[in-house]
């Protein structure tokens, strides 16, 4: 698959996890807050994300790990990305009253920060394999 072709599907699949990623947020923010809240957003959309590109972005390509293993590498690789995404998003929150008033705002900035951290993570440390071969 073309390269071109493959960031454009890692950003649709990635918008779509900004999608869980702000739906969960706001769901659990009367409860758990913004912080905390956005924790476990961000876990759930790793995994809505893991299993999108697992069969869509990088569908034509095999993974070295078993599917757990795999899920787990993704989202321990995730992470990184994510630190950078949540840095951005609780800098936000913690400088800015419009952000604490409307977190999608914080939750862009930080998804776009990350989001070249983690198509290069998915695509070299998690499915780097070789095309199937069909």
């Amino acid at each position: 698959m073309p390269i071109l072709k493959r960031i454009f599907l890692f950003t649709v699949v990635g918008a779509l996890g900004f999608v869980v990623d702000t739906a969960v947020l706001y769901a659990l923010k009367p409860e758990a807050g913004l912080y905390l809240g956005r924790v476990v957003s961000f876990l759930c959309a790793a995994m809505v994300t893991w299993i999108l590109n697992r069969l869509w972005t990088f569908g034509d390509r095999v993974s070295p790990y078993s599917v757990r293993s795999e899920m787990l590498v993704y989202v321990a690789v995730m992470i990184t990305g994510g630190l950078v995404n949540y840095s951005v998003y609780a800098w936000l929150v913690a400088s800015s009253s419009h952000v604490r008033l409307e977190p999608i705002l914080g939750v862009a900035a930080g998804s776009l920060s990350g989001v070249s951290v983690n198509f290069l993570a998915a695509r070299l440390l998690v499915f780097n394999g070789q095309r199937h071969a069909e």
